[in-house]
């Protein structure tokens, strides 16, 4: 659907047969995934990771029952998201 057209321009065939076209367009590049909670996978406290960056491989314990994992086996992306909430980011390796 055209909003300014200049008078010597046709209307292509989406806009001749009645259909909307939308198309959508990033604003900005981020790194950002999503938004997640990080609990255990065994007992569901939450676990809290301190300020620094963590990759998904590191290993992370749980202060409560003990168990030993890679935080991707920490991480949750259920929504609603709970008291610990973290930022799941993509960067490129040895990147920190």
């Amino acid at each position: 659907m055209g909003f300014a057209r200049d008078e010597g321009t046709r209307a292509d065939a989406s806009e001749r047969s009645g259909r909307q076209v939308i198309q959508w367009q990033r604003a900005a590049r981020s790194d950002r995934i999503a938004d997640a909670t990080l609990a255990c996978a065994r007992c569901d406290a939450p676990v809290a990771i301190g300020p620094g960056r963590l990759t998904m491989s590191d290993t992370l314990t749980c202060p409560f029952c003990g168990h030993q994992a890679a935080i991707r086996d920490f991480v949750s992306l259920a929504l609603p998201t709970r008291a610990t909430r973290i930022v799941v980011r993509v960067g490129f390796v040895g990147e920190r």
